[in-house]
This record gives structure tokens, sequence and C-alpha cells, in this order.
């Protein structure tokens, strides 16, 4: 099991109340006391974490929120991911080093699929719930952006932005990111020309990554010494949660096993491909009614369901309601 543990960058707080925010206010709202983020090497929960953005997002001073903090980091605020990747010698084994090293930091999955001349980068939060706030994944975004631009010394455009929510802030976004933005995309990615990965770093420094990737491996080693197999398969299936048909045979061949060896493994932990396969369009399902304008049969699709029917019975037995009734329900709370 992965420890909870999210690292809060040193003035954050401080820098929300520069931005305007009522810091009182805000953190009322998120139910978190101030003190957490005044001790010494202070960290949030996850459920914590995501509370803190979500009412950024309430009483938040502005839409631009998520997109100053995330482009106004300092190296000197860095995790230990970030400064790995700064200190790499190209764009490409930067953010192999940072989807590598962010595991240590926190419980988060950094993915980059090279794929038809595209790199696309995915952030994943493994015990987050429900839909993620939409300031946090533009901080995100940003905070990427910059890191690639510090260590190029270039301007780097993205290609695009994919972004798992409703049609908003597309004129924001687009002069920010200066590419274009899709909505109601499957999950939040973005994606740069792969030729960018091959950008070599002006802030390239070998002698740094050697003092820092041995100690950032036996963390790493310690860290996945804890994962279990069912976590392997729940973090396979979310990445094929785009339409493809889900197979155990296409995913025991991504994760090097026989079918019949997976299915063995996953029973000796208690668990069944097919219980892991319902967990994750279960999550997944949620995520897309509340957080984009995808009609159920979008939905049903990017789920790998073969008929509408299928799904709207599946979602009928974990929530005791239709799609659309569920959908409805959620936006009447916000």
């Amino acid at each position: 099991m992965r420890a909870d543990l999210v690292p809060v960058p040193s003035g954050l707080i401080d820098r929300f109340a520069a931005l305007g925010i009522d810091i009182e206010r805000l953190l009322r709202h998120a139910g978190i006391l101030l003190s957490r983020f005044q001790e010494p090497k202070a960290h949030l929960t996850t459920r914590e974490f995501m509370a803190f953005w979500h009412a950024v997002e309430a009483v938040g001073g502005g839409r631009d929120v998520g997109l100053r903090v995330g482009s106004e980091a300092r190296s000197h605020q860095y995790d230990v991911a970030s400064m790995a990747a700064l200190h790499s010698p190209t764009f490409g084994e930067a953010m192999k080093k940072f989807a590598r090293y962010k595991r240590v930091v926190c419980p988060e999955e950094v993915t980059v699929e090279v794929d038809k001349g595209e790199a696309r980068l995915r952030f994943h939060w493994v015990l987050a719930e429900g839909p993620l706030p939409m300031f946090l994944v533009d901080a995100t975004f940003a905070s990427t952006l910059t890191l690639a631009r510090r260590g190029t010394g270039k301007p780097l455009v993205p290609r695009r932005l994919e972004l798992a929510r409703r049609h908003s802030d597309a004129a924001l976004l687009t002069r920010h990111f200066g590419c274009g933005v899709r909505f109601d995309a499957p999950v939040d990615l973005l994606v740069f020309d792969a030729q960018a990965l091959d950008e070599p770093f002006v802030t390239h420094n070998a002698d740094l990554l050697t003092l820092l990737v041995p100690g950032l491996e036996a963390a790493l080693n310690e860290r996945l010494g804890h994962r279990t197999l069912a976590d392997d398969v729940r973090a396979a299936l979310r990445r094929g949660m785009s339409g493809g048909r889900p197979s155990v045979d296409k995913l025991a061949r991504e994760l090097h096993l026989s079918p019949r060896t997976l299915q063995r493994r996953l029973g000796e932990g208690g668990t069944t491909y097919q219980g892991l396969l319902d967990e994750v369009r279960h999550e997944s399902a949620r995520r897309l009614l509340a957080s984009t304008d995808l009609d159920a049969s979008e939905v049903a699709f990017l789920l790998g369901y073969e008929e509408l029917n299928s799904f709207v019975r599946a979602f009928h037995g974990w929530e005791g309601t239709t799609p659309g009734r569920w959908r409805g329900a959620e936006r009447s709370r916000a």
C-alpha cells in the first residue's frame, strides 16, 4: 500500500494570499487547519489535498489561479522528481525521470506515451476519488510546461491540451499554453510533438544527477516493494479506458504474464480481473459523467462496452440509478 502523503510546497498559502484569496475562508471550506501548512515538511493526505484545491475553485480569486501558481513555481520549490528532471540532458530524459521518481514523492503516477509523432503526458492521482479539481490540473500542466521551457531555454509550445471537463475557459487556456484545447476528453493530457523530446536541456547537471539518482532509486525500490499485482492491473486498465475493448489476454501481454498466470496470481491476492475491471469502469464512469458533457453512449464506448444497455445495467448495479439521473443529481449538488 503506497503512503498517502502529498508534500505541500513551501509558501503555498502565502502565494494564494498574494493572489487575493481569503485564506481563512479557503481553509474553512476545505476543512483543514492552517497549522497543517506550517509544520516542517508539511504533508496532506490525497483527500485533504483534493479538498484544498476544490476549495480554491470555490473561493478563488480568478479563473487563472491554477495557471499562475503552476507557472510561477521557482526551482528551489521543486520536489526531487522535478529536480532530477530539470538537470537531465534532454526534455525526453527529463520526462522519463520525472515519471519514474514522481512515485517517490506522492501517490501520483505520470506516464509518457510516444505514438504517431506525439508525446502524451498524463498525470494520475491513484488515491483520488471523483473528478480532479480543474485548477489543480491547470497548475500541473502549467508547471510542467514551465519546467520544459526553463530546461530547454526555449519557448516550447504544446501541440494541444486534452481536458476531461466541460467546455470552459477556452480562451484563457489557449492564451496561456499557446495551443488548441480539446474538451470532453477521456483523460487529461498535455501533448507535445515527439521531436520536442530531443531538445537539449541547458540546465543539465550530470554531477548533481549522480548525487540524486542513487537515493531516488533506493526510495523507489522500497516503494515498489509494497506494490501489488492488483495495483499494476488497475493502472493498466485506467490507461486503456479510451475506447478499446478490455481483454485479459491484452493486459497479460502488457504485464509480461500469461493470462492463466495473471488470473491465478490475482486470485491468490483475493481479487479477479473482472472485479478490477468493474472497479476501474465504475471509477471512470463517475469521473466522466461528473466532469464532462459526454453522453452515456460516448461514456460507454470509452469504457469498452459494446452496447449502451450493458453500460446502463452495470451503472445501475453500482449506483442504483441510471447514468443520466446520477449526473443530474451530481450537478444539482454542485
